[in-house]
C-alpha cells in the first residue's frame, strides 16, 4: 500500500508543478483556481510522501516520489507542446523511470 501512496504522492508533485506554472499569468496577476490547486496537490503529495516514508527507506522513497513526479511533469510539458519531445529528452526520461521501477524490484 505505501507503493501506491508513493506512486500516487509523486503523480501529485506533477499536478502541483503544472498548477504552480499556471498560476500566474504574462501579465503577472495570480489566477485562484490553479493557485488553489497548487496549495491543495502540494499539500496532499508531502502528505502521502510522509506515509510512505514509514515503511519504505528515505532516499529510496524519496527518489521515486521525484521520479515520477519528473517523467509526468515533462510528459505534460510536452503533451502541452510547452516542451519538444527529442528524442534524447525521451530517452533520458525512460532512463528515470527504469531507475524508478529498479528501486521498486531492489526495495
Amino acid at each position: 500500500m505505501s507503493w501506491l501512496i508513493l506512486i500516487l504522492s509523486g503523480a501529485l508533485e506533477a499536478v502541483w508543478a503544472a498548477a504552480l506554472h499556471r498560476t500566474f499569468q504574462a501579465s503577472g496577476r495570480r489566477r485562484l483556481a490553479p493557485a488553489l490547486l497548487f496549495l491543495v496537490s502540494v499539500l496532499a503529495s508531502m502528505a502521502g510522501l510522509a506515509i510512505a516514508m514509514q515503511s519504505i527507506p528515505t532516499g529510496t522513497a524519496y527518489a521515486v516520489w521525484v521520479g515520477v513526479g519528473v517523467v509526468l511533469t515533462s510528459a505534460y510539458a510536452i503533451t502541452t507542446r510547452a516542451e519538444r519531445p527529442t528524442t534524447a529528452r525521451l530517452l533520458l526520461l525512460t532512463g528515470i523511470a527504469a531507475c524508478v521501477v529498479g528501486l521498486k524490484v531492489v526495495a
